[in-house]
């Protein structure tokens, strides 16, 4: 869907609009949404943000998704001027200034700080927030002394984009999320994180990310989802938790998934953009307990991934299912 498209429904009659989820997890799925929700939505993140009326806004997210909606949604309710530039994974290359405000994922920030040119005009963004994943460590310490506001946010489709924050740069950087104005959050007796944010969830929300809540009881910290965890053995472990262990010594792209095994239940495996699993098992063996090291590791020319960049967590352990299953098992490791 272009902008034009996206506008032109917007702007339409009927009340709502659909939106569509990213199939991170999942088959993607098509959401139909109030756009009055959509708005309120629009509303807090731009009072939070602190933006003003004629503040220039940048596009370079695919309006097929919320976070490219949101962008257009926020410039047409706060009065924004909207730069659409078209999803791109180098969106600081088809700009001469910088914007005041801008979302992107991860991956467009990782690609812009590589270019001088393309970091100069990140630098100078005042408020970039970014969502679509979590941003690894190695990226927030290159962010973290930026001077303007860099910002991880927290929230889904379903929340119709983020409902909380996190700074991550400056002397207000935090380990924790702050929920947006009206929104309020705690875990259930799983540790899943549930969301109360009536502007733009007719009911209470339960997530499928286990959280931390701090002590009071309003920021929160996410440690993972619940579906990616590996119970192998009676030992329960977060795939993200691993895959951060490993993420200073791997320097190829890679992914913790599992699959079922008749002895452990489920075992850890790594599918891995490289031909030496040699070298990978042997990093492994080195950096992870001996619960965490991956016991199946899968060669691939690609890790698989959504439409939007995600990991498609799914699929990757389809694969790995696949793999184990089949053979070759030169490539399986107790």
């Amino acid at each position: 869907m272009t902008l034009e498209q996206f506008l032109t429904d917007w702007h339409s009659d009927s009340p709502t609009t659909e939106v569509r989820t990213s199939g991170s997890t999942g088959t993607p799925k098509t959401l139909t949404v109030e756009k009055e929700r959509m708005r309120a939505s629009a509303i807090a993140t731009c009072r939070f943000l602190g933006l003003h009326k004629g503040d220039t806004a940048l596009l370079c997210l695919s309006t097929d998704h919320i976070a490219g909606k949101m962008m257009a949604v926020r410039s047409i309710v706060w009065g924004l001027s909207l730069q659409d530039i078209g999803a791109t994974g180098h969106p600081m290359a088809h700009i001469d200034k910088a914007p005041v405000f801008a979302a992107m994922v991860p991956m467009q920030v990782f690609n812009s700080l590589t270019v001088d040119d393309e970091r100069r005009k990140l630098m100078q963004i005042k408020h970039l927030i970014i969502g679509g994943g979590a941003v690894d460590e190695r990226l927030e310490a290159q962010l973290r002394h930026f001077p303007n506001a860099v910002w991880s946010t927290y929230g889904m489709t379903e929340t119709l984009s983020h409902i909380a924050m996190r700074r991550i740069s400056g002397s207000e950087a935090s380990l924790w999320y702050t929920p947006l104005d009206g929104v309020s959050v705690g875990t259930d007796d799983d540790g899943r994180l549930w969301i109360d944010a009536p502007h733009v969830c007719a009911s209470r929300l339960l997530t499928n990310d286990i959280a931390v809540m701090h002590s009071d009881g309003r920021h929160f910290r996410i440690k993972g989802r619940a579906d990616n965890v590996v119970c192998c053995g009676g030992i329960k472990m977060q795939m993200e938790e691993i895959e951060a262990q490993l993420r200073p010594h791997l320097h190829m792209p890679f992914m913790i998934t599992k699959c079922k095994d008749k002895k452990f239940g489920e075992i850890v495996c790594i599918i891995v953009e490289c031909d030496d699993t040699d070298t990978v098992a042997d990093t492994c063996n080195r950096v992870l307990d001996k619960y965490s090291r991956p016991r199946l590791y899968v060669k691939t020319s690609s890790l698989p991934l959504t439409d939007n960049g995600k990991p498609a967590r799914r699929t990757a352990q389809i694969m790995a299912e696949n793999v184990y299953e089949d053979g070759p098992y030169d490539i399986f490791r107790i």
